[in-house]
This record gives structure tokens, C-alpha cells and sequence, in this order.
């Protein structure tokens, strides 16, 4: 489990993988709260920025067996969490946190 403060995705993930472990992570794959919209325009703030600085609604990520996801998110469901999958581990390249989707694509 990883608590995405500050230092957003890019930061605090690394710290809760094994060496040679990286993640791919999609962006679309939760709602972007509106608030953060308004932060990056009044702030000039580009997008790989603001997953750097905030959290974007993400404030737990928990990192999961594949095979236990879905016990894990009814888990979550039955108590009422709100929860999503959004990415998966991979080897390791370069950057150990690779965001894609929606505002990364194109």
C-alpha cells in the first residue's frame, strides 16, 4: 500500500516496489475531480506536473496479485470504499511510474 501525498504518483510508488518493478498506470480509469482542472489552468501546470504534485483523487493505492484483485475490490465494495484498477506492475524501464491515457496520449 502506497499513500499518494505529496510528491504524487512519480514519487511515492517507487517506494513501495521491489527493485526491477515499475508500474503503467491509466489515467482514465478513475474520474479526474474537477478541482484539479482548475488548479492546472490558474496555475499554467502541465499535466505530468500536477500527477507529480497531487494526488488527482487517488489517495491509496494498494498493489495486488492479479489473482486477488477481484476479492480485493468486493472486499472494498462491501465496505463501502470507492475503488478502481487502474494499472498494473511491469518490468522496470527507465521511469518506474509510466502514466498513459486520456491527457498522455496524443
Amino acid at each position: 500500500m502506497v499513500h499518494i501525498t505529496g510528491g504524487g504518483f512519480y514519487e511515492n510508488i517507487p517506494r513501495v516496489l521491489p527493485d526491477g518493478i515499475g508500474v503503467e498506470i491509466d489515467v482514465t480509469a478513475w474520474p479526474r475531480l474537477p478541482v484539479f482542472e482548475l488548479l492546472r489552468k490558474w496555475g499554467d501546470v502541465a499535466w505530468p506536473e500536477m500527477y507529480r504534485t497531487f494526488n488527482m483523487g487517488i489517495g491509496m493505492i494498494m498493489i495486488v496479485d492479479a489473482g486477488d484483485a477481484s476479492a480485493v475490490m468486493k472486499n472494498l465494495a462491501d465496505r463501502n470504499e470507492k475503488a478502481y484498477v487502474i494499472g498494473r506492475t511491469v518490468k522496470a524501464g527507465a521511469d518506474r511510474v509510466v502514466l498513459g491515457g486520456g491527457v498522455f496520449n496524443g
